[in-house]
């Protein structure tokens, strides 16, 4: 190194440089001499910095450069290698870009890149330089040739299109394509530069866009950040520096270009031996081309600078340099893209099979009267099996965390809650006002007839008043049961039909219209059983006899303990197998007591076998309605609804619901782009594979 051994101790090398010289890429690089020593005769041709490329390599340049042509980042995710340029505003940014693609870029006050500019940068043989543009605005894609000369207007114009023609900035990428002899190859990302306090007309929330905009582009693991520092600046205040930290914690991604390096070269050396900052890619230090110099004469001007200053000249000549800058770059990109390569081509493949297989999941798309018929008798088919396992056979595997789907079992919780209230209802109760209610309705129904006789008319009565008392609790039940199964059906035949919205409206409608039939069909065969119990007063189960004997054997110990004792104070009486009970002064006293007796005991025994016969009763109507529900009467109701009286339903299936109909496109549309993006890859690898030969 120029400047003594002292000075060459204290340059550290780049903390990546093994990483980045991973890839052997053979690059043929302008050095400081040899710009020094250029041929007088060729001033009026600009110098190549890099002259060739590996083929290898260039090949996974085209492919990466094609699938960000095609977008796979932002519509799919799939982050592609990229080397991002971010610096604080005038910190020569632009001016490290036209030195590397020789060409001029828009200069001005304020923020001059307003959108990101990606620099497709291709060397070629050719004597003409290719230039143009490509870019997204008014909905159309566009692609606008120009020249050397008219680039910067060109790319002004092109922003205006995209961002406006304020000075805002917007996150639609402009491309621009460089084939020039000499170039190296290389795609970057040019961001606008960063500014705290808006001038000239800017949005007063200038930074926080344009820190978004970064973060966006620096933030993937995948991006290489180039990180322009002015060199008459503390590096560790710049804003740029404070944002590749926040991603790049290690500097491991991050490489400096130290700009304006004749403008303070004092502590220069040091201050990039330092790595205060910790770039991990390490430091090239470079002179932009000055006023309107051209390249050629600019590049012989940096490689004197850093000969003959006596500062500068002591900084490492393997740090130095546009040619230096543009080599570490092509073998950081070459590296980054060979390393990422199986990565993103295992991304492609996964997301491609994930989204056939979310197409695939997808209902059919219709074409024809028929199709729908059957897609409809299909989907009857499905709902039909899904509610015979919840309702008839009490499986749930479907709804496994769904307990309000558990039919079976809560049925179950709703008979034995009817069964509950019915022996809890004031009617149940046989102890309250003992023999009161008995022998007024005794007194009632006197007649001319034999004494001592018990009346059906008074035991009717009584049965009668008891049954109206209870009535309101099986038509509870009806009514909660068949909510239940409406709720139960609807959400099956919903789902069935969550693909088809024209099917929805007319199958919720038939369900609502079969519920409220079975509905009323069931209150009504209820009404007439608590009628059936009300007017008729028979029983052949013997337990009836048993109990009623048991009862009436202690009649003798009741009537002798209730007539005992003071006239006028109510008496405790013990009946084996019904309890305790209060007996009032008036009811002791009453001649028709004996015969009251009597009335409640039969009473009580028939009034368990009543409300059995209830529970029974609606278990098994229950039972019965939900097979045919599930048998018989859906299918009929819904294909009358469907087919009958708004026929056109299953016509309807043929139009896709607009979220459908969404989905397929965005799926439809990612799968060609995928497969594009594949072929492009299987293309590449066919090229390395047959040079390789």
């Amino acid at each position: 190194m120029a400047g003594g051994s002292k000075s060459s101790s204290t340059q550290k090398p780049p903390r990546n440089s093994k990483e980045v010289e991973t890839l052997a890429v053979p690059i043929s690089t302008l050095s400081v001499a040899a710009v020094q020593n250029a041929d007088d005769n060729d001033s009026k041709n600009l110098v190549p910095i890099v002259s060739s490329y590996n083929d290898r390599i260039r090949p996974l340049l085209d492919a990466v450069d094609k699938l960000r042509h095609l977008n796979v980042a932002a519509k799919e995710g799939i982050q592609l290698p990229t080397i991002v340029v971010v610096g604080d505003q005038s910190s020569g940014k632009s001016s490290v870009l036209e030195s590397l693609a020789g060409i001029s870029l828009p200069r001005g006050q304020g923020i001059c890149t307003r959108v990101p500019l990606i620099m497709r940068l291709h060397h070629h043989s050719a004597p003409a330089p290719e230039l143009y543009l490509e870019y997204s605005a008014n909905g159309s894609l566009k692609k606008v040739s120009t020249d050397e000369t008219h680039v910067a207007a060109a790319i002004n114009f092109a922003t205006e299109e995209i961002a406006g023609g304020g000075k805002g900035i917007s996150n639609n990428p402009l491309t621009l394509v460089v084939r020039k002899n000499g170039v190296p190859d290389l795609t970057m990302v040019d961001l606008p530069g960063i500014t705290r306090v808006p001038v000239h007309g800017q949005p007063e929330d200038i930074y926080e866009q344009v820190t978004e905009t970064i973060m966006e582009y620096i933030k993937p693991e995948e991006s290489i950040i180039l990180n322009v520092l002015s060199a008459t600046v503390d590096f560790s205040t710049c804003e740029s520096i404070r944002m590749s930290q926040r991603v790049d914690k290690t500097g491991d991604r991050t490489l400096a270009v130290v700009t304006k390096v004749d403008k303070s070269p004092e502590g220069l050396l040091e201050k990039v031996a330092a790595d205060d900052v910790g770039i991990g890619l390490g430091y090239v230090c470079v002179r932009n081309r000055i006023g309107e110099e051209s390249y050629q004469d600019a590049r012989v001007a940096e490689a004197q600078l850093f000969s003959t200053h006596p500062l500068l000249s002591r900084i490492d000549k393997s740090i130095v340099g546009v040619p230096v800058l543009a080599q570490k770059l092509v073998q950081i990109q070459a590296a980054i893209i060979s390393r990422r390569m199986p990565e993103i081509v295992k991304k492609i493949n996964d997301k491609l099979s994930s989204n056939i297989a979310d197409l695939n999941k997808m209902p059919k798309k219709m074409n024809s009267v028929g199709e729908a018929v059957t897609t409809f008798m299909g989907i009857l088919g499905s709902a039909k099996e899904s509610l015979r396992k919840l309702i008839v056979r009490g499986e749930f595997d479907e709804y496994p965390d769904d307990n309000q789907m558990h039919c079976t079992a809560r049925l179950f919780e709703m008979l034995e809650k009817f069964a509950s209230q019915l022996n809890s209802a004031p009617e149940s109760d046989h102890f309250s006002n003992f023999l009161a209610d008995e022998i007024r309705i005794l007194e009632e129904n006197k007649g001319i007839w034999l004494p001592d006789f018990l009346p059906q008319s008074a035991f009717l009565t009584r049965l009668s008043s008891k049954v109206k008392g209870i009535s309101g609790i099986p038509v509870g039940f009806v009514e909660e049961v068949w909510n239940y199964i409406e709720n139960v059906v609807v959400t099956v035949m919903t789902q069935r039909c969550e693909d088809h919205h024209q099917l929805q409206l007319s199958t919720r409608r038939a369900c609502h219209n079969l519920m409220a039939r079975l509905r009323d069909r069931s209150i009504n065969w209820v009404i007439e059983i608590l009628q059936m119990e009300e007017l008729t007063d028979y029983t052949c189960n013997p337990d009836y006899m048993t109990e009623w004997h048991k009862l009436m054997g202690a009649r003798s110990d009741f009537l002798k303990s209730a007539r005992d004792g003071h006239q006028n104070s109510p008496v405790s009486c013990s009946i084996p197998e019904f309890g305790t009970v209060l007996v009032e002064a008036g009811v002791r006293n009453s001649a028709c007591l004996e015969q009251a007796y009597d009335l409640k005991m039969r009473i009580a025994t028939y009034w368990k076998i009543v409300l059995r016969r209830l529970v029974d009763s609606m278990a098994l109507h229950v039972q019965l309605s939900l097979r045919n529900l599930v048998e018989k009467e859906l299918e009929k109701v819904v294909v009358e609804e469907l087919m009958g009286r708004h026929g056109g339903a299953v016509e309807k299936m043929l139009e896709e619901s607009p979220s459908v109909a969404a989905k397929r496109e965005k799926l439809n549309g990612s799968i060609r782009l995928l497969r594009e993006s594949k072929d492009v890859l299987a293309t590449v690898m066919d090229r390395i594979a047959s040079s390789s030969l």
